[in-house]
């Protein structure tokens, strides 16, 4: 024990001087600005501190390592067949108690005392990384298909809908199920040539689609309007209601026909309701694919591809499934975030957005829709919060992420309940 505590306390040490040579450059110099021009100046003290916060940390999460691995060995294991303590029942039932809670919480949030725009948009931003999480856990969390490159669906259903309605002038609600579908179009494209690809090599065919995309978006000009995006996205109407002040050609103004005093943050709350709806919409499917053939098959794949091809399961088919399901909702959410926002651009759709939504599925656990949304909860309002941290809101950000992935290496909620258990009675013959 004290060697391990001595091995512990000589890398802390390590890490924590290498932490402070880096915190050189980044913390313990600065610029100001005076009349004879700019000035570099130290903080030496914020530097030593830097390090005392790498070495202390690093010391208490070897030393929490060490606890956990003592009191699982010191665990007894299972027999062979014997179930053990948890109990998958109370587990679903507590995730659908949450399910069922959050969801009221979401639908009455416009109308709680202390609602106001802000929390109206970051609450619309949050369901939109759900609705994108979902999509991605689909391909990644049941299939076990690796994607690097999902914000190319998210692009492309972005841009569907804002060439469709500038070039061709449909609404919003004709355009959604279009972008989804050629969102999905784009998923079986990616799939076919990729079929052979696991792990490493599947993960750069991906991240590479997701560049291409990116890049013809940016370079084809003509179509796609290249840096400069495109601007004058119409908004979603309500029954041939519109939610401006004045309205465009041929609609009504919602004020007017329902009497109320008009205000912009009853667009705000539309928004919303349609983020919200699209969330629901695309939990309860795919909750019911999980249990049709088809979801099992995305199970079957991720665990055992051999295995999932010697029981007679097409692995060709379920993996352009699986590719087309999530591209369709990465389609949903790109056409709503090009009506919510009125303009897109490639600047929307870079890696770092696939970074943060394949977190959002780590973080939340792979396969668990309720993970998800508690991930996207995280990962959009942690950096809100931090705010009041001003630049140094993304390194509280940072040590956050690693707490959660030391505390839970396997996600928020890596125990998920199977969608169809195999089990034998007593008395059954062998």
């Amino acid at each position: 024990m004290a060697n391990s505590i001595q091995n512990h306390l000589k890398a802390s040490i390590i890490a924590g001087l290498v932490a402070m040579v880096l915190a050189v450059p980044f913390i313990g110099l600065y610029t100001v600005s005076t009349d004879q021009g700019l000035v570099v100046q130290t903080r030496w003290p914020w530097v030593f501190w830097s390090g005392l916060i790498v070495l202390g940390g690093s010391l208490a999460m070897a030393l929490v390592r060490d606890a956990l691995a003592a009191r699982r060995a010191a665990k007894p294991k299972l027999a062979a067949g014997t179930k053990p303590k948890r109990d998958d029942a109370l587990t679903a039932k507590l995730s659908k108690g949450f399910a069922v809670g959050i969801t009221l919480f979401a639908i009455t949030l416009p109308f709680m005392p202390f609602s106001d725009r802000y929390i109206m948009d970051v609450g619309t931003t949050v369901l939109i990384y759900v609705l994108l999480g979902m999509g991605l856990n689909v391909t990644v969390g049941l299939a076990g298909l690796l994607d690097l490159g999902f914000v190319a669906f998210y692009a492309i259903g972005a841009y569907s809908f804002a060439i469709l309605s500038t070039t061709l002038g449909w609404g919003f609600w004709i355009c959604l199920p279009l972008s989804g579908l050629i969102a999905a179009l784009f998923g079986v494209l990616l799939s076919l040539p990729i079929l052979r690809l696991r792990g490493d090599y599947l993960a750069i065919v991906t991240l590479g689609f997701g560049e291409i995309t990116r890049i013809v978006i940016l370079n084809w000009q003509s179509f796609t309007g290249g840096p400069a995006g495109i601007s004058g996205i119409p908004r979603p109407s309500l029954f041939g209601m519109s939610f401006d002040r004045r309205p465009p050609e041929g609609l009504t103004s919602f004020h007017e026909i329902t009497g109320i005093t008009f205000s912009g943050e009853h667009r705000l709350i539309f928004l919303y309701f349609i983020a919200l709806t699209l969330v629901l919409a695309a939990a309860w499917v795919i909750r019911r694919l999980r249990a049709l053939p088809v979801g099992r098959a995305w199970e079957a794949l991720r665990e055992d591809e051999i295995a999932c091809r010697s029981l007679g399961i097409n692995p060709t088919a379920s993996k352009v499934s699986a590719y087309a399901v999530g591209g369709m909702l990465g389609g949903f959410a790109g056409c709503f975030f090009a009506a919510r926002q009125g303009f897109v651009s490639p600047e929307s759709f870079t890696f770092m957005e696939s970074a943060l939504i394949l977190a959002i599925v780590v973080l939340g656990g792979l396969g668990s829709q309720i993970g998800v949304v508690i991930a996207a909860l995280f990962i959009v309002l942690l950096p809100e919060v931090g705010r009041e941290f001003a630049d140094f809101r993304m390194i509280v950000f940072g040590i956050a992420m690693i707490a959660i992935m030391v505390w839970r290496p396997g996600g928020l909620l890596s125990q998920r309940v199977p969608t169809i258990r195999l089990s034998s009675q007593k008395g059954d013959a062998a």
